[in-house]
């Protein structure tokens, strides 16, 4: 490990001075100084409420514009966190730019208002999107690296034009950051890849309010991870900065040389509070603010200037009165322009280009061979059929593979996947397609969505969907959210492959888990649930060939079933989202339902039919979108309504289906609407508590008979 910085011999100034001449240090204190000014007006214009929320990136200043000077925009890419103001200015980013995101301009560069400020994303500048959550970045970044030697190794006339073969993918964060959980994995992924990833770790002791001897163990980050493999670790007074440049010289350099990553570890301070909601008065005492004043980047290297330079103190004032004046002028330009129209909100929800709902994607099946298959037969037909068809098809998680290493293949049969549906697929496509990760759900999902955003399309799975809780940060806030916090500049296609729910005789609370209305009621994700073979391969090559994050969820009590097999239905069938299937035709009442419920309530028809009841049952088949004309167009025949699903009752996916007809077709019914779903609970290993829990065909069946009475 390499330390520069406080403390360093007079010797090593005179060597570092060297380095850059007079013109270069004052460029970079400009921009220094252009960072620290363009805080201190946002945090004027929040006060007189023109701006609605700030936070600095003072203190952190020295260390970033060193980094930005060794760091190209048209090359490198950058997934920055909110200090990264000297950074982004560094970059090419203005602060004319960086005021329309203070006010949430329609114009803003980043965000056309949707984001926070300092939330930067610039794809013009290569800067991924960032959000509020900490630590988050550092997988995407992780992938983001992986599609870029994926990109490489590919041959010339598909190569993605925008890949350098000694590209170094930028990640920093805060010390604070360093203890979520996703900073370790992607640390684990980094280095095991030898990745080319330049962690640049800004400390200034604290998180919020939260000292950094509580937060890390031993009080260093760069101590911590000093053990890592192919791991280039640095220590550096961040502000100094010229240790810090010198420093950043060598990282950069070790980088680009394909050694693996490397974390530099910058010693900084924050001179102002965390953000305009914290004053920081209440937890740091005035000795300590005083202190670090001494050390505050801008004072320093205004005294480099002077001292090993020979800049006088006018024409430093000079410079400030320039810096004073265009940061007032940005501000002002800024504050004229408009914010979003109120009819915007919707844009970039979903992708504007590729509509998954339309009929493009309504293809007939072409049956070829008419022996019937399993679901598990048909996923694994569409994965084969789509991966020949698209190269930027990768598939990954736990066990996908055949075997992590390639030498056992021929001797193995091979795993693909605990239920089997990638199997063969590594064999097929070799192991750069097809590979296994750690078991870190979160690892999984951020890195696919850093390998959509650079173009790659990742079809992730995760192995149940009772562990898929550690990736719900990256699903809620990162994934569904991509397009639309960026005004549209990225997006992350991930197809998300995971089994779900019961009937499983002895698999118990985390193995049956549903839950898919934790899904269907965020923004930005289509969510699909099939009910048989045909369906599933159908809607996963829609899944495949549209341009949004999909959550495809199958139903592992399905795959193998007998009733709901099909035949290969050829290499360019689709079922578009949100069309339900009239499963079953009728004039008494509506059923509708999804998954494992359907055969369920077919057979409770069957049952009502030998009493002379028709009931008519559709299958959703996509919950969001979910088919709503479908609905009130069975309705209004039937005059009834039963939604029947296998998870729980309470606040479950059928409430939504059930207050929307009460809402909009109350004048067709004859009768309340009812649901059918499993108890409140937790479903049971024994068999028969499982049976009480999860609904039955018994249950449709009484549930329906006391609509009829109506």
């Amino acid at each position: 490990m390499h330390f520069r910085g406080e403390g360093g011999m007079a010797q090593e100034l005179t060597t570092l001075a060297s380095l850059l001449t007079r013109e270069e240090v004052l460029s970079a204190y400009r921009l220094m100084l252009t960072s620290r000014r363009v805080d201190d007006k946002e945090i004027q214009l929040k006060q007189h409420n023109l701006v609605f929320f700030q936070i600095s990136g003072a203190g952190h200043e020295a260390v970033q514009v060193a980094a930005g000077l060794h760091l190209s925009p048209r090359k490198d890419w950058f997934f920055p966190y909110y200090r990264d103001r000297a950074l982004m200015l560094t970059l090419g980013m203005t602060p004319y730019q960086m005021f329309l995101g203070s006010i949430g301009a329609e114009s803003g560069p980043d965000s056309k208002g949707r984001q926070m400020p300092s939330h930067w994303g610039m794809r013009a500048l290569h800067v991924a999107s960032s959000s509020s959550p900490t630590g988050t970045q550092c997988l995407q970044a992780v992938g983001f690296a992986e599609a870029g030697r994926y990109f490489l190794a590919l041959e010339q006339g598909i190569r993605c034009a925008e890949v350098a073969e000694d590209e170094v993918v930028y990640v920093s964060l805060g010390d604070g950051t360093t203890s979520e959980g996703e900073f370790w994995e992607s640390l684990n992924t980094a280095c095991n890849k030898k990745l080319p990833l330049l962690y640049l770790i800004q400390d200034n002791g604290y998180a919020i309010s939260v000292t950094v001897d509580v937060q890390t163990a031993g009080g260093s980050i760069s101590k911590l991870v000093r053990s890592f493999p192919n791991l280039g670790v640095y220590e550096v007074d961040g502000c100094d900065f010229l240790a810090s440049y010198a420093t950043l010289a060598e990282a950069v350099a070790r980088v680009r040389s394909g050694e693996g990553p490397v974390l530099v570890h910058a010693h900084v301070v924050r001179p102002y509070s965390h953000s305009l909601s914290d004053d920081e008065r209440l937890y740091r005492p005035e000795w300590e603010r005083e202190q670090e004043a001494q050390k505050d980047p801008l004072r320093r290297t205004a005294k480099l200037l002077q001292e090993a330079y020979g800049v006088s103190a006018e024409e430093l004032s000079q410079l400030e009165e320039e810096v004073n004046r265009e940061v007032n002028a940005a501000a002002e330009a800024a504050l004229a322009e408009k914010q979003p129209p109120p009819e915007s909100w919707p844009l970039w929800i979903y992708s504007p280009e590729v509509d998954p709902t339309s009929e493009a994607f309504a293809t007939e099946p072409k049956f070829e061979d008419y022996a019937p298959k399993t679901m598990v037969d048909l996923l694994n037909a569409c994965l084969r059929d789509e991966m020949a068809r698209n190269e930027r098809i990768v598939v990954f998680g736990e066990d996908v593979a055949d075997a992590s290493r390639d030498e056992v293949l021929s001797e193995v049969k091979g795993k693909g996947g605990v239920f089997k549906v990638t199997y063969g697929l590594q064999r097929l496509y070799g192991s750069r397609r097809v590979f296994n990760t750690p078991l870190a759900e979160a690892n999984i999902i951020g890195r696919a969505i850093g390998m959509a955003m650079r173009g790659l399309k990742p079809v992730a799975e995760i192995q149940f969907f009772d562990y898929i809780w550690p990736a719900y940060m990256q699903l809620r806030n990162e994934l569904a959210t991509m397009r639309w916090r960026s005004g549209g500049d990225w997006s992350a296609p991930v197809v998300v492959r995971v089994p779900i729910g019961g009937y499983l005789k002895g698999g118990g609370p985390y193995h049956s888990q549903s839950g898919e209305v934790l899904f269907t009621h965020i923004p930005g994700l289509r969510v699909v649930m099939p009910s048989n073979a045909l369906d599933a391969n159908g809607l996963l090559r829609t899944a495949l060939r549209c341009d949004d994050p999909v959550i495809f969820l199958e139903h592992k009590h399905l795959y193998r079933q007998t009733h709901n097999k099909a035949p290969y239905p050829g290499p360019d069938f689709m079922i578009p989202f949100g069309k339900a299937a009239a499963v079953r035709e009728g004039e008494d009442l509506t059923i509708i339902t999804y998954g494992a419920t359907v055969v369920r309530s077919l057979a409770a028809a069957k049952l009502l039919a030998e009493e002379g009841v028709e009931v008519e049952i559709l299958d959703l088949r996509s919950l969001a979108p979910y088919d709503w004309e479908a609905i009130a167009r069975s309705v209004k025949k039937t005059n009834r309504a039963l939604v029947v699903h296998e998870d729980c009752l309470s606040f479950g996916y059928g409430a939504e289906i059930a207050a929307r007809i009460a809402d909009e077709l109350f004048a067709y019914l004859d009768a309340p609407v009812r649901r059918v779903a499993a108890k409140d609970s937790f479903v049971p290993y024994a068999p028969e508590l499982e049976d009480v829990v999860l609904p039955q065909v018994e249950d449709v069946y009484r549930a329906a008979k006391d609509l009829l009475a109506f």
